[in-house]
């Protein structure tokens, strides 16, 4: 029998908790067992206004079952704020989920540098700023989980959000340089990319689908990567529906010149299809590994 996952005496900040995915993240945390601040504005999906009462519900809900929560209204672009309350409030920060997020769609030739600062400053601004903020407490405590939300939009690109693409899989380049960092102090980092019936896919999704993309669908997931049980790190994930599973980069072998005389751009059209040929294809999964065929490329001229 699996060992339960719980999270007595560990503290969670969740942003974005005032509904949807952070919601539930933050309820089933509550439900096992952890201390919740939960963060929200209160703002719209574009990301204007603010609102209190977002996050003093989910508060309400956590309490009246039981748990123990705390709400905070700061944008996450004060991430040290909201650190700083977790702190006051319950003496340390375990666990860091960033869920906050916006949309400002519009197709490349028609958004306004705001559509893009504002998206840029909720997800990678606000993330680094929180995620920054709890750092050196769980290298202190030689114990840490942060999850990053990404996006398939980042992954695999997506119409009208070029703004949102481009943070989503900033994310998760974080997430892979923070992994290798926090590693020896016992903080892993993963991220995962969530589809998830939420105000910000409404309208987005069909109908039938959407009911049955609920958020608590997604946060089992996020729940056990924050674990004691679980050491993966710098890992990406799609999740949603019922349904999960890893993503990870590949890369074909590609083809090698002698560095030693160069080459054209005719010699690159001419290996263009072994270029792209992802036959036995390797999965690099770090720098090192990386740079492996090149290396293996230059050592066979030049030795």
């Amino acid at each position: 029998m699996n060992e339960s996952v719980r999270f007595e005496d560990k503290v969670v900040i969740v942003t974005g908790a005032g509904g949807g995915l952070g919601r539930a993240h933050a309820l089933l945390f509550a439900k096992k067992g952890a201390k919740v601040l939960v963060n929200d504005l209160g703002g719209s999906t574009q990301g204007d206004g603010a609102n209190a009462s977002a996050a003093d519900r989910v508060v309400t809900e956590i309490r009246e079952a039981g748990g123990t929560a705390e709400a905070n209204h700061d944008s996450v672009t004060d991430g040290d704020k909201i650190v700083q309350h977790a702190l006051d409030t319950f003496g340390r920060v375990d666990i860091v989920v960033n869920n906050a997020g916006i949309l400002r769609d519009k197709s490349f030739h028609k958004m306004d540098d705001s559509d893009w600062d504002l998206v840029y400053r909720v997800h990678v601004e606000g993330a680094y700023k929180v995620t920054r903020a709890a750092w050196p407490h769980m290298r202190e405590q030689n114990y840490g989980r942060v999850i990053f939300t990404a996006s398939t939009s980042g992954i695999y690109g997506n119409f009208g959000q070029s703004n949102y693409g481009m943070a989503k899989l900033g994310l998760y380049g974080l997430t892979r340089t923070l992994a290798i960092e926090g590693r020896k102090n016992n903080i892993l980092v993963n991220a995962i990319a969530p589809t998830g019936g939420t105000r910000m896919t409404e309208g987005l999704i069909p109908p039938q689908m959407f009911e049955q993309l609920k958020p608590e669908l997604v946060s089992p997931l996020v729940v056990y990567l924050a674990s004691e049980q679980c050491q993966e790190t710098s890992g990406l994930f799609e999740v949603g529906g019922g349904w999960m599973g890893k993503v990870r980069w590949e890369r074909s072998l590609g083809a090698g010149f002698d560095p030693r005389v160069g080459f054209s751009p005719e010699d690159v059209a001419a290996h263009w299809q072994q270029i792209c040929d992802f036959e036995g294809a390797v999965h690099p999964k770090d720098n090192i590994e990386a740079l492996k065929e090149m290396m293996g490329n230059l050592q066979k001229y030049l030795v």
